[in-house]
C-alpha cells in the first residue's frame, strides 16, 4: 500500500493565529478517510497546503513522495469549499475546460455522472440550485484520474437528497488506487463512508485510526466517538 499523503512536523500561523501544530499524518492508497473536527480546527488549511494553494511556516508536505509544487498539482483533484466557477459559463464549457486543463480528466464519466442529473449541459452555471452546482463540481472533480482527491466540506449547505447523490458519487467513482480526504465538520452523514478518520483539534492530531477498528474496541461509531472525545477537550 503505497502512501499518498504525507505530513511532516507541519505547521502553519497566520500572524499570532497557530492554524497547524506540528502535525505528523501519513494517509495510504485505496482509503476514504475523513478529516473531522469543529470549525477553526485546521481542517481548511491543511487541505489547501496539500492542494498547494498555502505554503506551511515549517515542516513537510509529499504528495506521492514528493513536496508539494507544480508537479504535484497534477496528481490532485481538489474540490474547494466554495463555488468557484464563472457564474455565465455553461456546464458544457466547464466539461470542456476541464478536458483541455486536466490531462487524466474522463470526459465520458463526467458525461455519464452529470447525464444522471438529467441537466441541460447548455445550462448556465448561474442558473443551477445550490445542491445542483455542488453535484456539478463533484462530478468534475471526480472525473479526474487523480492520486488523491481532497474534497473540503462537499456535502455542507445542501439537502439530505443531494447530500446522498454526493456520497454516493463518490463512493461509485472511487479509483481503488486512489485516495480521497473529505473534510467536513457533518460526520454522522458522511461516516458511511469511510474507511480511516482523523479528529483534529486546534491544529493537532488528536487521533487518526480506522472505523472498523473503532467500532470493534469502543462499539462507538465514529459520530459518537466524536462527540465523547471533543466534550473532554477544552474550548470547542
Amino acid at each position: 500500500m503505497e502512501t499518498r499523503l504525507q505530513a511532516i512536523a507541519l505547521k502553519k500561523t497566520y500572524d499570532a493565529t497557530k492554524a497547524l501544530c506540528g502535525i505528523d499524518l501519513s494517509l495510504p492508497s485505496g482509503k476514504i478517510i475523513g478529516l473531522l473536527g469543529p470549525n477553526g480546527s485546521g481542517k481548511s488549511t491543511l487541505v489547501k497546503i496539500a492542494a498547494g494553494l498555502l505554503t506551511p511556516t515549517s515542516g513537510q508536505m509529499l504528495i506521492c513522495g514528493k513536496p508539494v509544487g507544480p508537479e504535484t498539482k497534477a496528481l490532485v483533484s481538489y474540490l474547494p469549499d466554495r463555488v468557484y466557477f464563472e457564474p455565465k459559463q455553461r456546464i458544457i464549457d466547464l466539461i470542456e475546460f476541464f478536458q483541455d486543463f486536466y490531462e487524466d480528466f474522463d470526459r465520458q464519466r463526467a458525461e455519464s455522472i452529470l447525464g444522471a442529473l438529467n441537466l441541460d449541459l447548455k445550462s448556465k452555471f448561474n442558473v443551477l440550485s445550490k445542491g445542483a452546482k455542488e453535484k456539478v463540481q463533484l462530478a468534475l472533480v471526480m472525473s479526474r484520474r487523480a492520486k488523491l482527491y481532497l474534497l473540503d466540506e462537499p456535502i455542507a449547505g445542501v439537502d439530505p437528497a443531494a447530500r446522498d447523490y454526493i456520497l454516493n458519487t463518490i463512493l461509485t467513482n472511487f479509483d481503488p488506487d486512489a485516495t480521497i480526504l473529505i473534510s467536513t465538520h457533518l460526520i454522522a452523514d458522511v461516516e458511511q463512508v469511510l474507511d480511516e478518520f482523523i479528529f483534529l483539534h486546534f491544529g493537532q492530531v488528536v487521533i487518526h485510526g480506522t472505523v472498523e477498528g473503532l467500532k470493534a474496541e469502543t462499539g462507538k461509531s465514529v459520530d459518537e466517538y466524536f462527540r465523547e472525545v471533543f466534550r473532554c477537550l477544552p474550548s470547542c
